[in-house]
Formats: structure tokens, sequence, C-alpha cells
């Protein structure tokens, strides 16, 4: 299995992209959307990327149409969404698939390194209660679910969908991996 920190991805500008060229970062990779009620989470994400980049802090946004089609834009457009509506600064990675038989390789490693995250069993009612099947552990289990991926590159934390960016326990786990030192080289 290629190590989670090689996986590449596509940048919306189609260059690729890994997570090792983040090394010696604190990472927060987010599955975005924006159709998504959790959408406004943008404006939190954004200010919070702003707060912490200076300090070797990162935000990379994966856009996915996996949760009742909230992603259906193509990378420009949601690029430009993002953007306008938000003011995002942080980056916004290609559309991908978060979940199922066309799950990106970098799901799959951070959902086998983190199966499960607590809290969910509450999001999961929620979905229940508007008709919604939710997946299984260890898939993601909707828009907005964020992996913490530490300065050495693992993946220290998961926060449910509706941990917002605000939220003190991710704020905490966050300021406690950019205290660590970087790995040397």
């Amino acid at each position: 299995m290629t190590a989670l920190r090689e996986i590449e991805f596509q940048r919306t500008d189609g260059t690729p992209g890994r997570l090792s060229d983040y090394s010696g970062d604190v990472v927060l990779v987010v599955n975005v959307a924006s159709r998504c009620g959790l959408t406004p989470q943008y404006e939190g994400l954004q200010a919070l990327y702003a707060d912490k980049r200076d300090r070797g802090f990162i935000i990379l946004g994966f856009p996915a149409n996996d949760f009742g089609g909230q992603e259906p834009g193509t990378d420009e457009e949601i690029a430009e969404f993002c953007s306008t509506e938000y003011s995002v600064t942080f980056p916004i990675m290609s559309k991908i698939s978060v979940q199922g038989e066309e799950q990106h390789a970098l799901y799959a490693a951070l959902t086998q390194e983190i199966p499960t995250v607590e809290g969910k069993a509450e999001m999961r009612g929620a979905l229940k209660e508007h008709g919604i099947t939710p997946t299984d552990d260890p898939d993601v289990l909707w828009n907005f679910e964020k992996f913490l991926i530490g300065k050495d590159g693992t993946v220290v934390a998961r926060f449910t969908p509706t941990t917002t960016p605000e939220d003190q326990t991710l704020l905490a786990a966050i300021e406690a991996e950019l205290a660590k030192e970087a790995p040397s080289v």
C-alpha cells in the first residue's frame, strides 16, 4: 500500500499534489460541498486557516458529490463558488469520491487509519430522521467530515461533519499538533 503522504490527488488547476507537499505542516483534510446544510462551515474554515496558516497550518478541501448530490459543479464552478461566496483562500482540490467503489485512495487510507469517530451516532440519527440511510464505519458519514494530520504525516484525529471549525476539541487538537516539533528530514 502506498504511504498516505505519497497518495496523489489533483489540484483544481490539474497539477498533481500529495500530502508530502505539506511536510512539516499540520493539515486538516475536509470533504466539502457547495449545496449542503453544512456549507456555511466554509466561513469558519477560512477564518481558522487565516488565523493559523502562518504557524504551519493548512486546510485542504476535497469537493465530493457523494451525499445527496450536494456538489454537482465542475472544478471551476466549485472554485468560483468558494472564492465569491466565502472568500476561501485555502486550497480546494479537484472533485473526488470519498466513499463507495469510486473512493479516492486518499480517503481509503484516511478512513483506514481512523475508522470511526465519537459523535457519529448522533449524526446517524439525524440523517435517519431526514430519511437518509447513513453510511457504516469506516466510511465518511457526510460532507464536512474532518481528518487532522500531524507534522509527521500521521492521522491524529477524525471529526464529525457537525464539528464546526470553532469547536474547542478541534481547536485543541490543532494547537497540540502545532506545538510539536517538525520531524527532521
